[in-house]
């Protein structure tokens, strides 16, 4: 009896072998996203369910699991009410249950309440009218979010030895709240001043609303809408197609460094078919073999990037670029960060675009290690675009020494500032480290002031770090360091949560030197033109 051969296409799905972390063999279900024929053997282009793009890979058949082999569903056509081939018609009552099941809460009226995650009883919340102020939506959706007083009415917290238990935060309207805070061991803490001399826009708060995190924003009608995920660079993933979903170049050679791109990059089509991708590492002019790239340094100029040092110390330093003087630089730059990003699209209009790339000095010259952007004029108070350390230096510090930088910047310019939505995977953990680290330590600075426990409010808070509202909120929230206790708002820091943040600290050596920075922020806006 013959053995029936089945034609793997495009679309399906199955099992497919691969090392974990552990270096242990797993079948994860994949979808096939490509075939092709190298010296008469099928390659296989598999995107492994629920895992990460970057994780994407050629494989043979020998590690495809064909028992389970899912073929791509036809798509089924519901006849409508004259018979013909279409979507199925909805009546006006499936309309109005569908958008009350997709609304979250509509604006509170009465009551605006909102758990944290349950570990313990939850208090009563007293029945006052608060308006919530839609917040930053970098919240995870899966971490419920209370509503916190807002700048006049500031919260206060003390610093109980870890009172765990998880609260239902009310909103208050007494303006009587104010941070106070206790360490572990009891001691107590003061109030810190307002720097003097400190100019600051008003984008901070100084109203009397109530601030409710939130993972949607509400929209002026009182629907809530759902979260912007737009900016200057944000993906629009409506024109995702099979060919952006794969990467195309195979390996780039930057400098002393080989690099594997985990994304699709747009270099020129020409480009992709070969091995090997060179680029200059001071120009990041792109070559096609190693000739090409030897025969172009020996009349490349360049030894650090285009544009004005603004920081150096000891090794590190920071470079200023205008994308409208240095186009063809920000350029090359946007296609090589994109082989590592994925959240963020390519525009090649670079003008309303500065750029800050951060480098590493030996010898031969300024190596690039990592940059961010941002928008010359932000509506939304974004201080960061697009942020990457490229893969050889990740893990050592690069990326927080990075966000720490955009923040400095931030504080010269007198604004609070946080980064466009949404943030990648690698981002988020960043983000979330270095917020907790820089709360946590004004929080541990903290002295007692004649006996009683420090307060601070969440507005000094963000004044002194520069770090937006919104997310020294969350931050609290995702440390699981807000709570309500005998009419008020207090902050815990157990002893878990101080040992933590004192070994993190341990470990950061690379940090940015103020007096090191020599930067004149230009008010964009005045410009007539970038």
């Amino acid at each position: 009896m013959g053995v029936l051969s089945v034609e793997i296409v495009e679309g399906c799905r199955l099992p497919v072998l691969r090392k974990n972390q552990e270096n242990e063999d797993e079948w994860p279900l994949a979808e096939i996203l490509s075939v092709k024929e190298v010296s008469a053997r099928k390659l296989y282009y598999v995107h492994y369910i629920d895992f990460n793009k970057r994780l994407d890979e050629w494989v043979t058949s020998d590690r495809l699991d064909m028992k389970k082999l899912q073929f791509p569903k036809k798509e089924a056509k519901t006849p409508t009410k004259n018979g013909l081939p279409g979507s199925r018609p909805s009546s006006p009552e499936r309309e109005v249950k569908k958008s009350l099941d997709l609304n979250v809460q509509p604006t509170a009226t009465a009551t605006t309440t909102a758990t944290a995650p349950s570990r313990g009883k939850t208090l009563p919340t007293p029945k006052r009218k608060v308006e919530p102020v839609p917040l930053a939506p970098q919240v995870s959706p899966v971490t419920p979010v209370p509503s916190l007083p807002s700048s006049a009415e500031a919260s206060q917290a003390a610093v109980y030895p870890a009172a765990r238990e998880t609260s239902t935060f009310k909103s208050r309207e007494d303006h009587e709240q104010l941070t106070s805070l206790t360490t572990q061991n009891g001691t107590a803490r003061r109030l810190i001043p307002s720097q003097p001399g400190r100019k600051r826009k008003a984008n901070c708060g100084g109203t009397d609303e109530v601030c409710s995190l939130r993972d949607s924003q509400d929209s002026s009608d009182g629907i809530p809408s759902a979260p912007r995920m737009t900016g200057s660079l944000v993906s629009d993933r409506s024109h995702d197609d099979i060919v952006t979903r794969m990467k195309n170049i195979e390996c780039i050679e930057l400098g002393r460094h080989r690099l594997k791109p985990w994304y699709f990059s747009p270099y020129p089509q020409e480009l992709t078919a070969l091995p090997i991708l060179y680029l200059c590492e001071f120009c990041l002019k792109y070559l096609k073999s190693l000739k090409c790239l030897q025969r172009h340094l020996t009349k490349c100029n360049l030894r650090h990037p285009p544009g004005n040092e603004i920081y150096r110390k000891g090794t590190i330093s920071f470079f200023e670029i205008d994308g409208r003087k240095n186009k063809t630089y920000s350029q090359n730059l946007c296609l090589i960060a994109k082989c590592f990003l994925d959240h963020k699209t390519l525009y090649y209009d670079t003008d309303p675009f500065l750029f800050y790339v951060m480098t590493e000095y030996d010898p031969k010259g300024f190596h690039i290690v990592g940059y961010f952007s941002k928008e010359k004029e932000s509506t939304e108070d974004y201080n960061v675009a697009c942020i990457l350390t490229l893969p050889p230096y990740q893990r050592r510090g690069y990326g927080k020494l990075l966000i720490e930088f955009s923040y400095e910047l931030s504080k010269v310019e007198g604004k609070t500032g946080t980064p466009e939505k949404p943030l990648s995977d690698l981002g988020l953990l960043s983000y979330r480290s270095y917020w907790s680290q820089t709360i946590l330590e004004i929080l541990m600075g903290l002295k007692p002031d004649n006996g009683e426990r420090p307060q601070i409010t969440i507005n000094e808070i963000s004044e002194i770090t520069s770090v937006k509202k919104e997310d020294v909120i969350s931050t609290l929230q995702y440390l699981n360091l807000i709570n309500y206790y005998k009419g008020q708002y207090i902050l815990t820091l157990s002893e878990d949560i101080v040992d933590g943040h004192e070994r993190a600290m341990h470990k950061r050596h690379l940090r940015i030197d103020p007096k090191c920075l020599h930067f004149t922020p230009k008010d964009w806006s005045k410009r007539g033109k970038w």
